[in-house]
């Protein structure tokens, strides 16, 4: 694995201005050996100069200790180098701080004029060393030599460790630049994770919701109308027995019916489950991937369970009919085909607000409204008061007082209006306009 930018910035364990320990010591093993040479070379400079020799050792080892500090003032270093290059000493250390100069991010400005600076002082001081060689008999040379031996060497002590340090300037750069790229890069894989998680749990949320609303429409339907029809069994078992029979029958039925809406969401919930852990043991590489199948496997089993349609508002009415409800159904504008969405809702609409009769007013004269209308579709189930106030609850049918929630939530979401409340007449009205 690499090291990030911010694991790198934790990662500097070196004394003062050192990255690391080991940049220390090798820097004070560069000094170390620059001032050995720079005391080597204050020898003959003493000489020369007609000081003791001990003062030469002495400047030579202060001067060549500059090096030390090369990271922290490259500029220092070369300055000085310079200023003792008539001195012929200090070779290592130019050498050193020029390729530190051309590393560091200074302006290019800047390394050009030091680098000027020690290519011509080199140059000069290597034509008067040289010249004073050939005056004194120690070169037989032509005159020619002296140019060329100033310029080689000043292009050789200069021009290679300033190439070297702008190379190695400009690789470091690009490294620094890749690393804060990946650092970047890294920081929106994490907010795009925490995005994602967040999408997942509002989706979980909703459908979470949904499931709740699916089971309640068909726990709470058919659950009421077979207690309804258990009671009429136990009303009816000893005085008509063949009408035992037949409530029996359909109490079975609708049994069945509920076993079968239950499994099939059962179904859809427990492929979505499966898809979910799948996802989540994905790479974060491949989430997208993953989350395209996952949705197109969600569409797939959910095209696959088939939800109730308005054709079967018949057959739902005549459950309620044989459970006892007088109701009517009236069907108004011409009868066409909408999406599956829109169908399921007003079926759903219609067979809650049904429920809600059996519940709260047992044998109360019921009427079912469909309008078939140009760009909407608009339901109306109304029921007049019991006829006995205490039916709903002879009949133990217990509420949770979310089956109107439930219906607001459906028809809201597919941009339509609901509403629902009491009547004059002392019944229940519930109302639905979809958009088709």
């Amino acid at each position: 694995m690499t090291t990030t930018g911010e694991d790198h910035g934790r990662a500097l364990t070196g004394p003062w201005w050192w990255v690391r320990r080991r940049s220390a010591v090798f820097d004070g093993g560069l000094a170390l050996v620059s001032a050995l040479e720079c005391a080597a070379e204050g020898i003959p400079f003493a000489r020369d100069a007609g000081i003791p020799a001990s003062v030469g050792i002495v400047f030579g080892l202060v001067a060549g200790s500059v090096l030390l500090v090369r990271r922290k003032w490259p500029i220092a270093v070369v300055l000085v180098a310079i200023a003792i290059t008539p001195a012929q000493m200090g070779f290592l250390m130019g050498v050193v701080g020029l390729y530190t100069l051309a590393a560091c991010e200074l302006p290019r400005r800047i390394i050009g004029a030091l680098t000027g600076m020690s290519l011509l002082g080199t140059a000069v001081v290597t034509f008067v060393r040289v010249r004073q060689g050939m005056s004194r008999g120690d070169l037989t040379l032509g005159d020619w030599f002296v140019p060329f031996a100033a310029v080689t060497t000043a292009l050789g002590l200069t021009a290679p460790p300033v190439l070297l340090g702008l190379y190695v300037g400009a690789r470091r750069r690009l490294m620094e630049s890749l690393r804060e790229r990946a650092d970047s890069l890294e920081r929106e894989l994490q907010l795009l994770a925490e995005r994602a998680e967040e999408r997942a749990e509002w989706a979980r949320n909703e459908e979470r919701t949904r499931i709740a609303r699916e089971m309640h429409d068909v726990v709470a339907h058919r659950v009421s109308l077979m207690v309804v029809h258990a009671a009429a069994l136990q009303a009816v078992a000893r005085k008509d027995p063949e009408k035992a029979v037949r409530n029996a029958a359909l109490v079975g039925d609708m049994g069945r019916q509920a076993l079968t809406e239950l499994r099939e969401m059962l179904g859809v919930l427990r492929a979505g489950e499966d898809a979910g852990r799948r996802a989540a043991s994905a790479p974060l590489a491949v989430v997208g991937e993953a989350a395209a199948a996952a949705a197109s496997r969600v569409a797939e089993v959910e095209g696959a369970v088939e939800g109730p349609c308005l054709s079967e508002l018949d057959e739902l009415i005549g459950q309620s009919a044989a459970a006892g409800m007088v109701v009517d159904l009236s069907v108004e504008g011409e009868v066409r085909s909408y999406p599956a969405e829109v169908e399921q809702t007003a079926y759903r609409v219609v067979q809650e607000a049904l429920t809600n009769v059996h519940k709260h007013a047992a044998g109360a004269k019921t009427r079912v409204r469909l309008a078939h209308r140009v760009s909407e579709i608009a339901m109306q189930v109304e029921n007049g008061p019991p006829p006995e106030p205490a039916s709903a609850s002879a009949a133990g049918l217990p509420s949770g007082g979310n089956g109107l929630v439930g219906m607001r939530e459906r028809v809201v979401a597919l941009g339509g209006v609901f509403v629902s409340g009491p009547t004059d007449a002392g019944g229940f009205r519930v109302s639905a306009v979809i958009p088709a």
